[in-house]
């Protein structure tokens, strides 16, 4: 198995391309998300950090970082995009639009009473069947979660904990996904799922749309000076192709380049993209990894398109690149805020160091720009949602070494 970090720069000139529509992720889109997500009880824009010693140490101007371990009491932003398709479904289904049915409305017993029962499944590796239970739970409707095998016992205990019937099963997650859209067609479910396949995209799309409220706080907490790069992580792909949709659509050729981190064992993306053939490309087997969210093998097509026709570079990544960004987070420089930030929240962190300081990367740098005038964006989409293996790994686990990389 190949363990080191592989990079690739996105030059690909597809003939006829780009052709991924960016209207889903104008502003004017994307604020229909925003609004509704203030409406629920308990909203608030998840902190924005300035990391001033880990700039000065990485000799660029500026890294920011959105911190996705307060949103709501969920520690992760999965729940962005469930909570908003589920709420767009509901509208669909009373043929009101979003705007009409802010939370408070949607839940009252005049709505509940039209709307009647609804069930909402999902397949996850953790992070978005949870936000999935919980938002069904809100809405006083009821949901289904399936988890694929080697999904963390206290990720399932968590989503049960929200209400949800929920169990792990003997797959994989791609396999995970088709067998849960199969008892949902049985049994009347409505599957929320943010990996699109045709005839399967509405509510992708707008999961999508709703992910992009964590864009929309950040360009505000940044004083709509966008940054110049901006990394994100990707499983399927939807969070990443939104965040390369709403950049793009917004800022044009001017746009911030954008640095896709995927688990090496999962890294359909940059498989892809290396191809340079425009199509989407699956890995297949176990998936295990440590970046349990990003345990996907089959790409969103969606997100797909617009990373295809638009990203600057993908990264595959080792298991070590994700730790070196937890440990880095966990204990920052002085001046540094501590940051606790999960396996697959860190890993952008950890690439972004390991691009900045690796001899083996100098190529790399220079061709996506990276110097004292860089100002950094980077996400990281959860915190310890799973507080034993966090623990294990920052306390107990083998310290990596990237310089040999």
């Amino acid at each position: 198995m190949q363990d080191k970090l592989q990079f690739f720069i996105n030059h690909t000139e597809f003939t006829e391309r780009p052709t991924a529509p960016l209207k889903p992720f104008s502003y004017e889109e994307l604020i229909k998300a925003l609004n509704f997500h203030r409406s629920i009880p308990g909203y608030a824009p998840t902190p924005l950090y300035n990391l001033p010693a880990l700039s000065e140490k990485l000799g660029v101007k500026s890294i920011c970082l959105k911190d996705e371990s307060q949103r709501f009491v969920l520690k992760a932003f999965k729940v962005l995009g469930g909570a908003y398709a589920m709420a767009r479904h509901i509208a669909e289904k009373l043929d009101k639009d979003i705007s009409e049915l802010p939370f408070d409305v949607m839940t009252s017993d005049e709505v509940r009473k039209i709307l009647k029962e609804v069930t909402f499944a999902t397949t996850t590796d953790g992070n978005h069947g949870r936000g999935v239970a919980w938002m069904a739970r809100q809405l006083k409707q009821k949901s289904v979660v399936y988890m694929p095998k080697g999904s963390s016992p206290e990720r399932l205990t968590a989503i049960r904990n929200e209400g949800a019937t929920a169990e792990i099963v003997d797959m994989n997650y791609d396999d995970a996904v088709r067998m849960t859209a199969e008892q949902a067609e049985k049994h009347g479910w409505i599957v929320v799922q943010d990996t699109a396949w045709e005839g399967y995209e509405k509510i992708p799309l707008w999961i999508m749309q709703g992910y992009g409220s964590l864009m929309l706080e950040s360009l505000e907490q940044l004083h709509q000076v966008p940054p110049t790069h901006v990394f994100v992580q990707a499983g399927v792909g939807s969070f990443a192709g939104m965040a390369q949709g709403m950049l793009t659509a917004a800022y044009g050729e001017n746009r911030p380049k954008v640095i896709v981190a995927e688990a090496l064992i999962a890294d359909c993306l940059y498989r892809s993209a290396l191809s340079k053939k425009g199509d989407a490309i699956a890995v297949g087997g176990d998936l295990q990894t440590v970046m349990a969210g990003l345990a996907c093998g089959e790409a969103n097509s969606i997100g797909w398109d617009l990373l295809r026709d638009y990203a600057n570079g993908f990264a595959s990544c080792p298991d070590f690149v994700a730790t070196h960004g937890m440990r880095i987070l966990g204990n920052p420089l002085a001046g540094d805020p501590r940051i606790v930030s999960g396996e697959s929240g860190a890993v952008t962190t950890g690439l972004l160091s390991i691009l900045i300081q690796s001899p083996a990367m100098a190529e790399t740098r220079q061709q996506l720009g990276l110097n004292q005038d860089s100002r950094i964006l980077v996400i990281s989409t959860e915190g310890d949602t799973d507080p034993q293996r966090y623990l294990d790994i920052v306390w107990d686990g083998e310290i990596p070494s990237f310089k040999k990389y």
